[in-house]
C-alpha cells in the first residue's frame, strides 16, 4: 500500500477508518474519566483520601499506561494492527468492568494498572494507520477528527455520572461500559491493516532499532523536542483537572448530580468545536501563514489565557466561570490537532507510532502525573494548613504552570519553520 499523495485525498476507507477509531477513542476516554467524573460517588464510598485519589487517577493509571505505550507505539510499527487494538480494547474493557467491585483502595487500583496497559496501544495504533491513509496536508484535520473523543469521551463520561450515577449506581455504569468495550473488540478484528511498506523485501526492524531510531530523533530535531516539551507542560492543568467535580461540589456549591451533567453537555459542544478548530484552522494556518501547526498553539493559548486563569477565581454565578469552562474543554480539543501533526510531520513514517508513542508517554507521566498526583498531595497540604479554598488555589497553580507551554510552542515554530505556502 502506499500513502496518498499529496496532491490527493483520502478515500472513503479512509474516513470509514477514521470514523470508527474515533468511535473507540470516545470508549478509551470515557472509561479513562470514570474515576474523575464519578469522584463525588467513589471518593466517599471508598473513604479515599484527596492524595489516593490522586494516585488513582495520577500514577497508578499512567505509569503503567506510559511506558508500556512506548511498547505498543514500537510493536505497531511491526505487527497486525487492528488486532493489536482488538486486544488492548478486549484487555481494558473486561477490567473496567471489574473495577465496579472495587472496595477499597488496592481493589481499585489494580484493574486501573492494566487498564492503563491496554489503553495504551490504542492512539499509537491508530495514528500509524491514519497516517497511512491520509495525505501529509489533511493531518491536522485527521488527528483532531481522531482526538474528538477526548471532548467527548470526557463529556460523556460526565452525563452518564450525572444521569445514570445516581439512577443505577456507579457500579453498574462500570459493567456495562465494559461490556460496550468488549462489542467493540470484536467488531475491530474485521478492519484489514492496509500498512505501507518501509523496508525493501516487506523486512521490518526489531522493536529495540525502531526505539532507538525514534530517541535519537527526537534528540536531534529541537521543533520536536519543544513541540513535545509544550505538551508535556499544557498536560499539568490537565491532570490537575481531575479534581474539578470535587472543587464545583466543595467550593463552588453545585449538587454532584447537576454539575456532571452541566459540565458533560459543556464538554461534548465546546470540545468538539475545539477539535474542529484546531484541526481546520491548524491546517489553514499552515497553508496561509507557512508558519508552524505549534505557532498556531502558542497564539491560541495566549488569546485564551485571561478567561482560564479568570475562571479559576471567578464565582459561580459569574460569566467568566461558566466562559472558564468553555475555554477550557475548547483549548484542550483545539490542542490535540495540531500537535500530533507536527509530530508526524517531524517523524520518518517507519518511527510514526513510535514517536506518537513516546509524546503520549511523555505527558502523561510528566504533564498528568505532575498534574493530578500534585493537586492530590497540595490538596491534603492545604487542608492540613487550615487555608480556605484549597481545591482552587490548587487549581489556579496548575493553570499558571501550564502557561509555561507558550514559549515552547514559539520557539518550536522558530525552529522549524513550515515549508512555504504552494502557489494557488
Amino acid at each position: 500500500m502506499t500513502t496518498p499523495a499529496e496532491g490527493e485525498r483520502a478515500g472513503a476507507g479512509g474516513y470509514a477508518l477514521l470514523a470508527f477509531l474515533t468511535l473507540l477513542n470516545v470508549m478509551n476516554f470515557v472509561d479513562r474519566q470514570l474515576l474523575a467524573s464519578f469522584a463525588n460517588f467513589i471518593k466517599p464510598d471508598l473513604n479515599l483520601t484527596n492524595t489516593e485519589f490522586g494516585l488513582l487517577t495520577g500514577l497508578v493509571f499512567i505509569m503503567f499506561y506510559a511506558a508500556a505505550g512506548l511498547f505498543m507505539g514500537a510493536l505497531a510499527d511491526t505487527v497486525h494492527r487492528p488486532r493489536l487494538i482488538a486486544g488492548a480494547l478486549m484487555l481494558w474493557s473486561l477490567l473496567t468492568a471489574a473495577s465496579g467491585m472495587a472496595r477499597n483502595f488496592v481493589q481499585l487500583a489494580l484493574p486501573r494498572i492494566f487498564i492503563g496497559v491496554g489503553e495504551s496501544a490504542l492512539t499509537p495504533t491508530s495514528m500509524s494507520m491514519l497516517a497511512d491513509r491520509f495525505p501529509a496536508r489533511q493531518l491536522g484535520f485527521a488527528s483532531g477528527a481522531y482526538y474528538m473523543g477526548v471532548p467527548i469521551g470526557v463529556g460523556v463520561s460526565l452525563l452518564i455520572a450525572g444521569y445514570l450515577g445516581p439512577a443505577i449506581g456507579w457500579r453498574m455504569c462500570f459493567y456495562l461500559l465494559g461490556g460496550i468495550g468488549a462489542v467493540l473488540a470484536l467488531i475491530m478484528l474485521f478492519v484489514p491493516d492496509k500498512r505501507k511498506t518501509h523496508a525493501p523485501d516487506g523486512a521490518r526492524p526489531s522493536l529495540i532499532a525502531i526505539i532507538r531510531q525514534g530517541a535519537a530523533i527526537t534528540a536531534q530535531t529541537p521543533a520536536l523536542f519543544l513541540t513535545m516539551t509544550g505538551a508535556v507542560v499544557m498536560h499539568f492543568i490537565l491532570g490537575a483537572a481531575a479534581f474539578d467535580q470535587l472543587w464545583y461540589v466543595a467550593e463552588r456549591g453545585f449538587e454532584r448530580g447537576e454539575i456532571a451533567r452541566m459540565t458533560g453537555l459543556i464538554a461534548c459542544v465546546f470540545g468538539v468545536a475545539g477539535n474542529l478548530f484546531g484541526g481546520l484552522v491548524g491546517d489553514a494556518w499552515l497553508k496561509r501563514t507557512g508558519q508552524s501547526r505549534a505557532v498556531f498553539l502558542c497564539w491560541l493559548m495566549i488569546a485564551l489565557a485571561p478567561i482560564n486563569l479568570a475562571y479559576r477565581l471567578a464565582p459561580p454565578d459569574s460569566v467568566w466561570f461558566w466562559a472558564g469552562i468553555a475555554c477550557g474543554y475548547f483549548q484542550l480539543g483545539a490542542f490535540y490537532g495540531p500537535a500530533f501533526a507536527t509530530v508526524q510531520e517531524l517523524a520518518p513514517p517507519q518511527v510514526r507510532a513510535t514517536l506518537v508513542a513516546f509524546l503520549i508517554l511523555v505527558s502523561n507521566v510528566v504533564g498528568l502525573g505532575v498534574g493530578i498526583t500534585g493537586s492530590g498531595i497540595m490538596v491534603d497540604a492545604l487542608i492540613a494548613r487550615d487555608i480556605a479554598n484549597p481545591y482552587t488555589w490548587t487549581l489556579f497553580s496548575f493553570t499558571c504552570l501550564s502557561m509555561l507551554a507558550i514559549p515552547c510552542f514559539f520557539f518550536a515554530g522558530r525552529l522549524r519553520p513550515a515549508p512555504a505556502p504552494a502557489a494557488a
